[in-house]
């Protein structure tokens, strides 16, 4: 299909002419940050439509999550600054693939060896791997790709790649297939019970309802409906007041439902189509099957509303315990994603095996994980205590056995929080009073944990069940 460039003349009041603007060309654009600020970042015309006369941009500002994307009138635009689009140079290959770096044998050291606990402050330093994860939807009638290469416009970058393309689950995606549709938002609002969201990325719902001011969905089915007569018509007749699927834990109000994505593949891909208006680059599958599906919800009289889910492969030859993992806007910043992280780690101490999330992460992501890991592995460094005399030890296997945080996950957060320290011949792992002082603030703060005891799972084996 060959894309037409849409060709506008912006009016350039200093010379007293017009600039041709077509899509792909950057220049400065007025913004408001978080402080109610003027800026002026670069960002990238994606996309130009004429409204009664009047031309409006969809942009893009470089170096800028994609969340952020919008549409801006031309008084916004600095047309003095004006860059027309250039060739892309193609991505140097480094051992073959796109972006890949030899495997560090000071990790290969690290991993093995017994850690002493000191108190001083910590001077070794090393950086850590910035983990991250993308993925995109297959756009409706196309097949679906498989792509090893990383993601190098996005703002969330990768340090390695999967050494061969994964067949199931999430992939990363080579942003050069994607098309000026997928790039651009095409829901501007959603009504999900009490809430309204307005989306941060682009999710293929029909067409035909990408044009409406509100996108209603019922909140317990996740149905999509055109407008409030159809969905108060479609509540008369949903008697879900719940996800569908076994209800695996309930403490307080909280609740986690379990669901299969062959046995509720409607329920499934409604779901996988809202997330993606919040998750940027996941590979939507239409193929629901091989998948299970965690909801985590909130009780009151009306019901059990949604606050976030992960997914997970129902079989994993690389040990991921999460696929996709949100938490809805309304309810961020409230420590429900930190909840779902430990929830699914307590399913992997259950099911008796480490897991980690799959890679790359997203940005909000990266930031809950490492928060989580960090705390979790403070905690039981802290609760260590010496016998004899002698400084307590403990080993990256016996870190990874107790939280099922897989020992790479380990390594990078003890690199991340500065810890690891080299001496007389032996690595030691140094708590500063810094780092010992704001991990209890950060506890202190962190109200919602989850009661292993009131967890009701019991683990299948998927290998034994055919097709899932």
């Amino acid at each position: 299909v060959l894309q037409q460039r849409t060709l506008v003349c912006a009016p350039d009041k200093k010379y007293g002419g017009s600039v041709d603007i077509t899509e792909g060309c950057r220049l400065p654009v007025l913004r408001k940050n978080q402080e109610n600020e003027d800026e002026w970042p670069l960002a990238e015309i994606l996309s130009v439509k004429d409204i009664s006369g009047k031309n409006l941009y969809y942009v893009h500002y470089i170096d800028f999550n994609k969340r952020l994307d919008e549409w801006v009138t031309p008084d916004r635009l600095d047309i003095k600054k004006l860059q027309f689009p250039k060739k892309e140079a193609k991505t140097p290959m480094k051992n073959g693939l796109p972006g890949s770096r030899p495997s560090s044998p000071e990790r290969d050291v690290v991993r093995e060896s017994p850690f002493f606990i000191a108190s001083a402050s910590s001077s070794w330093k090393n950086g850590t791997s910035s983990i991250q994860r993308h993925l995109i939807p297959p756009q409706p009638g196309r097949k679906r790709k498989s792509c090893g290469g990383t993601d190098e416009d996005s703002q969330d970058s990768s340090d390695g790649i999967p050494s061969a393309p994964r067949m199931t689950g999430s992939l990363v995606s080579d942003r050069s297939h994607d098309d000026i549709v997928t790039r651009m938002k095409n829901i501007d609002c959603i009504e999900l019970g009490r809430h309204r969201l307005k989306p941060w990325y682009f999710s293929p719902y029909p067409q035909e309802l990408t044009s409406l001011p509100i996108l209603y969905l019922c909140e317990f089915c996740l149905k999509y409906l055109k407008s409030l007569k159809c969905l108060q018509r479609h509540l008369t007749k949903c008697n879900l007041r719940h996800p569908p699927g076994n209800e695996i834990y309930r403490k307080g109000t909280i609740s986690f439902f379990e669901i299969d994505g062959r046995k509720n593949k409607a329920y499934s891909q409604n779901l996988c189509l809202l997330a993606k208006c919040f998750l940027d680059h996941k590979t939507l599958y239409y193929d629901t099957d091989p998948f299970l599906f965690y909801v985590m919800t909130e009780y009151d009289s009306k019901g059990f509303h949604i606050v976030g889910y992960f997914s997970k492969e129902k079989e994993s030859t690389e040990d991921y315990n999460v696929a996709c993992i949100l938490t809805l806007p309304p309810y961020q910043r409230r420590g429900y994603g930190k909840l779902l992280i430990e929830f699914s780690y307590e399913l992997s101490k259950v099911e008796g095996k480490t897991g980690t999330p799959e890679k790359p992460l997203s940005d909000l992501g990266l930031l809950s994980y490492r928060s989580y890991w960090s705390q979790t592995i403070l905690e039981i460094l802290m609760d260590l205590k010496s016998e004899n005399g002698e400084r307590p030890q403990i080993t990256i296997n016996e870190i990874s056995e107790i939280t099922s945080v897989k020992k790479e996950d380990v390594i990078s957060t003890l690199q991340y929080l500065n810890l690891i320290n080299y001496y007389k011949g032996q690595y030691i792992l140094t708590l500063s009073e810094d780092i010992v002082e704001g991990h209890e603030r950060a506890m202190e703060k962190r109200h919602l944990r989850i009661d292993p005891k009131c967890l009701h799972f019991t683990p299948k084996d998927w290998s034994k069940r055919g097709k899932w």
